[in-house]
């Protein structure tokens, strides 16, 4: 398991992880500049519809495995109920348009992120992976990925995860290049946002056993 005292990654190193790293935090800086008044806007609109806290903080694993506490906005709101059940119309309309992730900017300019990179998802799944899907930590996870220009959630599970450790044996920066630029496509298109059948995706049980429940992580 990726992580673990001594292992190394096996992703960008060198002169061309300090070059990734620097773009990206340059990236990340321009972009909250830039979206500034975007950002604001959506935290006032979010604390207004579904109160505070107007971030969703959760752990997830980053390069490695090693935890980091990723932020959203909140697009669900707080109750029991099931998930598509929870999502409020504002973060159906948050997720349509990939807004509620924009908060991870400053994942990126803590150096915990890439711009470009797996997407990060649930610390419980780390014992599910099989060796392979495992290496797709050994590269910094991303605000969007090659899987999520192939498909996102529309892919199933075992797909999303080959495409990620694909990224990790290929990944060049005119591979980051393409796969930005599919994402401003992707995003206009809308299409991929939700799994077939669900809220987002259904839980990563493990490519053996398969899975079916909400996935439980709040948003």
């Amino acid at each position: 398991m990726p992580g673990t005292d001594g292992e190394v990654s096996r992703g960008p190193a060198g002169w061309p992880a300090a070059v990734k790293t620097t773009l990206d935090r340059l990236g990340a800086l321009t972009g909250l500049v830039l979206l500034l008044p975007v950002l604001l806007l959506v935290a006032l609109v979010v604390r207004l519809s579904l109160g505070s806290p107007v971030l969703f903080r959760q752990s997830r694993p980053g390069l490695l495995g090693r935890p980091f506490e990723l932020l959203k906005f909140r697009t669900m709101r707080s109750s029991p109920e099931s998930d598509e059940q929870r999502l409020a119309p504002l973060g159906r309309f948050l997720r349509r348009w990939s807004l509620d992730e924009l908060p991870e900017l400053l994942n990126v300019l803590r150096g915990e992120m890439s711009l470009v990179g797996p997407r990060p998802l649930l610390t419980q799944y780390l014992p599910r992976y099989t060796a392979r899907q495992a290496r797709r930590h050994e590269v910094k996870p991303g605000l969007t990925g090659w899987a999520q220009v192939s498909g996102r959630n529309a892919l199933a599970w075992e797909q999303k995860l080959e495409l990620d450790v694909w990224y990790v044996d290929n990944w060049s920066f005119w591979l980051d290049l393409r796969i930005l630029a599919r994402t401003v496509w992707q995003v206009i298109r809308r299409e991929g946002i939700s799994h077939a059948g669900s809220a987002t995706m259904p839980e990563f049980m493990g490519s053996a056993g398969g899975g079916g429940r909400p996935d439980g992580s709040g948003e």
